[in-house]
């Protein structure tokens, strides 16, 4: 609309000049010079008029492009005036503007959603341009990365230098898999590489995903597939000893008649009592071994209630207060908040917690220090309770940190090796975790998350 009223104007415009412009030729030909000058006054201001009408229709367009440039919203042209070609361009650029703002609110609002979308993902995402630098990275990735403000990949030499030379190395496609260890815990990554385009510029799209979850997963799945074949084998080994039985049996009885006691000698009593002590004692040894086994793999679904923390820990001190060297240990209890509370199988997470009290104090007792067991217990961000255990004795060993898990393995003369598997057993059925956050040679911390 706008432009067939700037069309006609100016179409109008022109021929009103031309026609002057002949009346100018003609008046001059007959050589009417009064009419002439005055012909070629008006002809002058019709066109400096044209010309003046044009720039301010040029300027007018050209303010706008350099609004919606500058990306100014505020721009609007007024629309109450007499000119209607004048007017009805001040409408097309009020409506193209609203147009423009409109497609801008549009393309924030699903700018802002997809970001909210990414910040939320459960993995850790971060792009990288060629120069290193990092120009986006969730909250997932600052999470796991255990840093705030992630702007270049040199960043990461602060949180790991394995991680920094492992990141700086990633090809498109790569997989790769690291640790991260942090005065919490330690955790398991895989780090996928993409690459992507943006416009011109080339990315690489990082995809950080902590593992650990997935691994406890299978490898309570395979222990308890295990379980199921050795309890197997071990119940097979019985046999054994069943013929040993049936063959000792033999000695007392003929055509099933119980021997006179006349018939028997005392080499038949000797082998008698050698066979029932071999029957004891290896009854004894597997029915203890299976029932280890089956207390992994029969633990009852937990029947959970609403638990206050600190009820739990006064249980503890009070359960653990009969182990050898108790008296001489100090305890140290922070709950953050004082009515801080589980949703959990009291009895099972009772067990948990006095199996790793225990452990604490017998790894003090018989030492030269002065013990020192803390039972901590707090929220972490994602509203998730962390109960901790911290003892400060010699610490586990490093070359047996990745064992201390595995089912009947001890470093105890007396121990049998199935409590910390039972327990983390127990946490997985809780649908939470247990880890060894960390150790040294002064202080050790398990970590319970519920």
């Amino acid at each position: 609309m706008a432009s067939k009223h700037l069309y006609y104007k100016i179409v109008v415009g022109v021929l009103i000049i031309t026609l002057t412009a002949f009346g100018l030729a003609y008046f001059s030909i007959n050589k009417h010079l009064d009419y002439g000058i005055y012909m070629g006054i008006i002809l002058c201001f019709q066109v400096a008029g044209l010309i003046k009408f044009l720039n301010r229709t040029n300027r007018k367009i050209a303010f706008f492009f350099d609004a919606v440039e500058n990306d100014d919203s505020a721009i609007h042209f007024p629309t109450h005036i007499e000119d209607k070609s004048i007017k009805d361009l001040h409408k097309s650029l009020n409506r193209v503007n609203f147009l423009i703002q409109k497609i801008k609110i549009e393309n924030k609002q699903q700018e802002q959603y997809y970001h909210s979308i990414l910040e939320q993902a459960a993995v850790g995402l971060l792009t990288l341009n060629e120069k290193g630098h990092i120009l986006l990275a969730n909250k997932t990735a600052k999470k796991l990365l255990n840093y705030e403000q992630l702007t270049h990949v040199e960043q990461l030499k602060r949180v790991d230098e394995k991680l920094f030379a492992l990141v700086s190395q990633l090809k498109p496609f790569d997989q790769k898999l690291t640790t991260i260890t942090n005065e919490r815990e330690t955790t398991q990554l895989t780090i996928r590489s993409k690459p992507i385009t943006i416009g011109n510029e080339n990315l690489i799209l990082i995809i950080v995903q902590n593992i650990n979850n997935e691994l406890d997963e299978k490898e309570t799945d395979a222990w308890i597939k295990l379980f199921r074949v050795l309890t197997h084998e071990i119940m097979n080994s019985i046999a054994p000893i069943t013929s040993l039985s049936e063959t000792l049996s033999t000695i007392y009885t003929r055509d099933n008649k119980a021997v006179r006691p006349s018939e028997l000698n005392e080499k038949n009593i000797e082998k008698t009592i050698k066979g029932l002590d071999v029957i004891k004692d290896q009854g004894k040894d597997l029915t203890k071994f299976v029932e280890s086994y089956r207390s992994l793999t029969k633990i009852p679904k937990p029947e959970k209630e609403i638990v206050l923390v600190e009820t739990l820990v006064n249980k503890i001190r009070i359960l653990s207060s009969q182990e050898d060297g108790f008296q001489d240990i100090k305890f140290v209890v922070a709950i953050k908040p004082n009515d801080l509370e589980i949703y959990a199988d009291e009895k099972q997470i009772i067990q948990v917690l006095l199996n790793l009290v225990k452990n604490a104090i017998q790894s003090i007792h018989k030492t030269d220090i002065q013990g020192c067991i803390q039972l901590e217990a707090e929220k972490d961000d994602q509203s998730n309770v962390i109960l901790s255990v911290t003892d400060n004795g010699p610490g586990i060993p490093l070359d047996i940190q990745d064992q201390i898990f595995i089912p009947f393995f001890t470093t105890k003369e007396a121990g049998t090796g199935i409590g910390l598997s039972l327990s983390k057993h127990i946490m997985r059925l809780h649908g939470g975790s247990l880890l060894l956050a960390s150790t040294s040679q002064t202080a050790t911390t398990f970590r319970l998350k519920l």
